[in-house]
């Protein structure tokens, strides 16, 4: 088995005249929007206008159920739990509907489940806990779709209301309500919002509520949104939509902070307000968010979104920032296990399987998407337990992982997830049937398909193109992220002035390009100098970035890969 090349796709021809149906919209702009599917006036109206709320949330099916109930459990002054799930989509979700919930006199506490003690999901012992403490309806959110059985056996003495946005199993959970854009029932117009965004959608929903019965409440959506841009980027959904305009408001309450747990957790990271992008949140703020719960207490990371109190902010923002740097250690060792393990296998396996005791189930995850990164396959990674065994998945377009746990389920204990990742538990005397049954399904859905990552190129272009002007039409683009990519571009027959490794291990490579009119700085992350040398000429797929050295804006080339020219 090897690591991969790299696919290049071109970008097809646009309709004849088909750029003078947008007129104002500069040509280049029209290509970008053109290739990621916004191809009417409206479409091309929504992505570039004001972004807005979205839709009413009142027409996702469940709505009013949920808030009537909700409603009746304030005015009674029961006991409510939000139960979350425990990595920085679920901990947002949960600060959202419960500082929601308590500005409108809820009695509510929120519940995170440990992910070594109890696992992912609702479970029947934190349930019992929260009877036990007086709670007589508990609303989940970013989780509890697929928890028939938990909210079966809960409902006997508990109301439930799920809140959720993974994938339907074959039989919904006998709850109150349900509120879940990808319910076969549901018409609401955007199925592909986090679970923050659909805990968002209940709380927008209470609020409008409120407002209509009562008066004008005592907490603004817009108070959230810097949440829920913090959980919907780092749960890798589209951006794009309902999710783009959300993350679009919140990454602007964002960059002027208020509340004290994120101004410490930024400033520990290095992040100054006014330059928190998309970007930011998905390899900065996010990973340390989710390093609490993968290592220790996703709580941390609530208290530290929630907390008032500055110099409990700086706490949390260094203990998490240090379980972040753990996590980081503990993720390369475990990768290069499983790497050794997925290596040592005879042929070209169709789904990458690792396991072993010593994994941690906070980290197979982030080591299952390292390695269908590097070999460009599904990976399952399995943290072997004493008895039942969980383990994380990670996979490519071509394969729906959690479509194939489907196929599996009589082997499973529990599983859920989305097409790119899921999860599940298992029975250790099924663990090798699973990984048996598993590949079985990958080689029957991949054969005959070339598995090679694909670059997807917007537009073939010459290096002088590249200025301040073309960066700031890029800049429209943004939030860049799922399904709505930073621009790649393609030029040809360039000049590669210089070359040299730099980084940790001269893993990367500085380059200095030219096409005989401009010069361009450029870098190549994890991109080693071709055996034989760097050709004197070369095609190279890029996108255009702005950095900041030394107070001094400018802009490099970030190559995504390059060939021998013709």
């Amino acid at each position: 088995m090897s690591s991969y090349a790299k696919r290049w796709k071109l970008p097809e021809p646009m309709p004849p005249a088909y750029q003078d149906r947008f007129p104002g919209v500069p040509d280049l702009l029209v290509r970008l929007l053109y290739n990621r599917g916004l191809t009417t006036p409206p479409a091309v109206q929504d992505f570039l206008g004001t972004p807005t709320l979205g839709t009413t949330p009142f027409r996702l099916p469940g709505m009013h159920k949920a808030v009537n109930r909700l409603r009746q459990a304030i005015r009674a002054g029961e006991k409510i739990a939000v139960y979350g799930d425990f990595d920085a989509d679920g901990v947002s979700a949960t600060a959202v509907l419960v500082e929601t919930l308590q500005a409108l006199g809820a009695d509510v506490r929120p519940y995170i489940p440990h992910r070594v003690d109890e696992g992912y999901g609702l479970n029947l012992n934190a349930l019992r806990k929260l009877y036990r403490a007086g709670v007589r309806l508990v609303v989940t959110v970013d989780c509890g779709i697929r928890s028939v059985a938990e909210v079966e056996a809960a409902q006997r003495g508990m109301d439930l209301i799920i809140t959720d946005h993974h994938s339907v199993g074959s039989e919904l959970p006998p709850a109150v309500a349900i509120i879940n854009p990808k319910l076969p029932d549901s018409s609401y117009p955007f199925q592909d919002m986090a679970g923050v965004g659909v805990a968002f959608k209940l709380a927008q929903a209470l609020l409008l509520a409120h407002r209509k019965m009562e008066g004008q409440p005592p907490l603004a959506a817009e108070d959230l949104l810097d949440l829920v841009a913090l959980g919907t980027v780092a749960d890798i959904v589209p951006l794009l939509g309902e999710n783009r305009d959300l993350v679009r408001l919140g990454l602007a309450r964002l960059n002027d902070p208020q509340r004290p747990g994120l101004k410490a957790l930024m400033a520990k990271a290095g992040v100054r307000p006014g330059e928190v992008t998309a970007t930011t949140i998905g390899y900065v703020l996010g990973p340390r968010l989710n390093a609490a719960g993968r290592l220790a207490d996703a709580m941390t990371s609530y208290q530290l979104l929630v907390t008032r109190d500055p110099a409990e902010a700086e706490r949390l923002a260094a203990k998490l920032d240090e379980t972040n740097r753990r996590r980081q250690k503990l993720t390369a060792e475990a990768l290069e296990q499983a790497r050794a393990q997925v290596l040592a296998e005879v042929t070209e396996a169709p789904l990458l399987f690792a396991s072993g005791e010593n994994f941690l189930p906070g980290i197979v995850g982030l080591v299952a998407g390292r390695l269908t990164e590097e070999f460009y396959r599904p990976a399952v990674v399995v943290e072997v337990g004493a008895e039942q065994s969980r383990g994380s998945c990670r996979s490519i377009p071509d394969f729906h992982i959690t479509a194939a746990l489907d196929r599996c389920r009589d082997l499973l204990v529990r599983h859920g997830g989305h097409a790119a990742a899921a999860g599940f538990t298992v029975e250790n005397t099924n663990l090798e049937p699973l990984r048996d049954r598993l590949r079985a399904i990958a080689e029957e859905e991949l054969a005959g398909k070339e598995l090679l990552p694909t670059l997807v190129i917007d537009a073939e272009v010459a290096l002088s193109e590249m200025d301040w002007a073309t960066q700031a039409l890029l800049e429209q683009m943004e939030p860049c992220g799922s399904e709505n990519p930073a621009p790649l571009f393609l030029s040809r027959g360039v000049t590669v002035r210089n070359c040299r490794p730099v980084g940790a291990d001269e893993q990367h490579l500085k380059l200095t390009l030219s096409d005989g009119r401009v010069i361009w700085d450029a870098i190549a992350f994890r991109q080693g100098i071709p055996e034989g040398g760097m050709p004197e000429r070369i095609d190279v797929v890029y996108s255009l970035e702005a950095r900041e050295w030394n107070g001094e804006k400018r802009l490099q080339l970030v190559v995504e890969d390059f060939r021998p020219a013709e």
